[in-house]
């Protein structure tokens, strides 16, 4: 192994399997023919993680892993690292004139949800199949050609095409709420105007989707008492994450570190 591209990764005296760094690169994007960009970003953030484990260990941190959902558990050292950040990150809750300053600088970024009126075709198909898949992307690329020529006749093309439910109402689905779809559905939503179709098809785990926006309710400027929740809650957790990446500089400030330079590459 090129040891200029791929070093060795000591933290205090502690050698890091490559193994471990390897596994970690797969993570982290690089240009293509650069892996040394992929394995330096991988390096740094074992290298963090590293330090963060023998902080908790030195001072005798004892955290049981906690269940992340239903049969899901962290890991020892995810729940080590956990239990350090507890004891050694703290902030002071924003006070009410921070909180109001965050509002006023630009009240229109707090708003209620929007509400969408939506129609679709559905392709239904087991992405796991790649021939089936790629039947189906096709019958519904060909249907958003279709419905895009054409958007009167797009209640026509569900009725006789779609494979949901709602091809009896000519594809609508009726008003949808951020979270009432899957996340690529939403995704899709988020960037149609009143009228429009999906030029492309939009795949989800049930198959390939065309969208028509039938209507758009943006959302309403929430007052200050409505958004003051979500506003604390915001920056209470940049506070916490300015603090925990102080405490990573600062136990970077004191290690022996080879094979890693801890900046953002």
């Amino acid at each position: 192994m090129n040891t200029a591209l791929f070093p060795e990764l000591t933290v205090n005296g502690e050698l890091v399997p490559h193994t471990l760094i390897a596994a970690e690169a797969q993570n982290h994007h690089a240009p293509r023919g650069k892996p040394g960009i992929a394995w330096r970003k991988a390096a740094n953030a074992i290298a963090i993680r590293t330090l963060l484990l023998q902080e908790a260990r030195a001072r005798g941190v004892a955290a049981p892993p906690a269940e992340l959902g239903p049969g899901r558990f962290e890991t020892e050292e995810e729940a080590l690292i956990r239990g350090l950040l507890d004891t050694a990150v703290a902030v002071e809750p924003p006070t009410e004139a921070e909180i109001h300053a965050e509002w006023a600088r630009d009240p229109c970024r707090f708003r209620s949800p929007p509400l969408w009126e939506v129609s679709h075709i559905l392709i239904a198909c087991d992405p796991r199949d790649a021939n089936a898949a790629r039947a189906a992307r096709t019958r519904a690329a060909d249907l958003a050609a279709r419905a895009a020529a054409d958007p009167r006749g797009f209640a026509g093309l569900a009725a006789a095409h779609s494979d949901c439910g709602s091809k009896s109402s000519g594809g609508a689905l009726g008003q949808i709420r951020p979270g009432d779809t899957v996340p690529e559905f939403e995704s899709a939503l988020r960037g149609l105007a009143e009228g429009m179709v999906t030029p492309d098809p939009v795949p989800t785990r049930h198959g390939w989707h065309v969208i028509r926006m039938d209507a758009v309710a943006a959302g309403m400027p929430l007052p200050y008492a409505a958004a003051r929740p979500r506003i604390a809650e915001a920056l209470e957790k940049a506070a916490w994450s300015r603090a925990a990446k102080a405490l990573v500089r600062q136990l970077a400030a004191g290690a022996q570190i080879s094979g890693a330079d801890l900046e953002p590459v």
